[in-house]
């Protein structure tokens, strides 16, 4: 199988994002990022229904660099919980191996 990972995270704007990023493709965590501009979210917290804008950021990296990319971004992340889902991803072996190549995990 030829799976990658998939993390996505949301963060309160595109700088942010950004800073994560490329901390995270400077540390050989990640091989790839897409940033997404401008996510209406709707949430509960604290007992009250929040809205706001955020940016979404989805990040292509090897599933056993998962731990250390959770980690990194919760200490890079503004927000006192951030969202980092990830999931895995069937893709292509050319794909699968250029991704691969710019992990060091």
């Amino acid at each position: 199988m030829n799976n990658i990972a998939i993390v996505q995270v949301t963060c309160p704007d595109a700088a942010t994002a950004e800073t994560i990023a490329r901390t995270l493709l400077y540390e050989r965590l990640i091989t790839c990022a897409n940033i997404f501009d401008k996510a209406l979210s709707l949430y509960r917290w604290e007992g009250a229904i929040m809205q706001g804008d955020e940016v979404v950021m989805q990040l292509k990296t090897a599933p056993i660099a998962i731990p250390a990319i959770r980690a990194r971004i919760a200490t890079l992340h503004p927000y006192d919980l951030p969202a980092i889902e990830h999931w895995q991803a069937t893709v292509t072996e050319q794909l699968a191996a250029w991704i691969a190549d710019g992990i060091e995990a």
